[in-house]
């Protein structure tokens, strides 16, 4: 498996365990930065590497009403600030080939969400920027589908990649998470990363937005872990009933630090040569 450098460290077989949380997108910019001082510091105390999450936009929205965020400008200036006060590599959604260069010129990993993951042009884009790439496997397709999006990023001469499986759809407004798509993916050569927030997900399940069974977030990553899955994507937020986005799937801060140390104890485990 190829390994994929971020910062000073690596993601992939034989490195530890990457997680790569945060709220689901920037509410303001006192808010964004109390939740990266406390994902460090929390992240901090187990071994493991630590990628700070939040979108600037969140353009793929159930309804037009529905909070998107300050936009690729204050956003971008927002993750910055992050990344010089605490010292942390950050992530963010890309929706088009025009917030590429922007965002290529802050961000450490781009990521593309799972609606768009078939979308040529920007995928492209994105790989041209020679960035890691975290890409979404879409719900709409099998694991192995994502051979052909990893052939468009290797053309552009970017190894840098990183599959994330976030459920696929199960009948109306339902996701279910099948376990073999981690290692079907690991196949094609790179880290796998499971999306523990988006796949609890009930799409449209609220009519003018998605609900969610974030109860079920701790079963999933466990087994998604036990399954061999390099990367823990789980969006959190100090109060969950108050985020103003995905407020049914954010996961309590004051709760993941337990999550994490069973998590490692399980990554530790299943990474063991036998």
């Amino acid at each position: 498996m190829t390994t994929v450098a971020v910062k000073d460290f690596l993601i992939g077989k034989g490195q530890p365990l990457t997680i790569i949380s945060g709220p689901c997108v920037i509410e303001s910019e006192a808010h964004t930065m109390t939740c990266a001082k406390m994902l460090k510091e929390m992240m901090g105390k187990f071994p493991v590497n630590f990628i700070f999450k939040a979108s600037y936009d969140k353009a793929n929205r159930s309804s037009s009403s529905t909070f998107r965020g300050p936009g690729i400008q204050e956003g971008l200036r927002i993750m910055e600030k992050v990344k010089r006060e605490f010292d942390l590599p950050v992530i963010s959604d890309i929706h088009t080939i025009e917030e590429v260069e922007a965002a290529a010129e802050v961000l450490d990993l781009l990521q593309i969400p799972a609606f768009l993951c078939r979308q040529t042009d920007l995928v492209v884009a994105c790989a041209k920027t020679q960035k890691p790439i975290h890409i979404k496997k879409g719900q709409f397709m099998a694991p192995w589908d994502m051979g052909n999006v990893v052939d468009k990023i290797v053309s552009c001469n970017n190894k840098k990649i990183i599959l994330a499986d976030r459920g696929t759809s199960f009948g109306y407004n339902n996701l279910v998470s099948d376990m073999r798509a981690i290692p079907i993916m690991q196949r094609y050569g790179f880290p796998v990363s499971y999306d523990a927030s988006h796949s609890v997900q009930l799409p449209g399940g609220r009519g003018d937005s998605s609900g969610g069974d974030r109860e079920f977030i701790p079963t999933l990553a466990k087994a998604a872990i036990a399954s061999g899955a390099d990367v823990l994507f789980i969006e959190s937020h100090p109060s969950p009933e108050t985020a103003k986005s995905d407020s049914a799937t954010v996961y309590p801060l004051e709760e993941l630090s337990q999550l994490i140390k069973q998590l490692v104890a399980i990554y530790d485990v299943v990474r063991v040569e036998v």
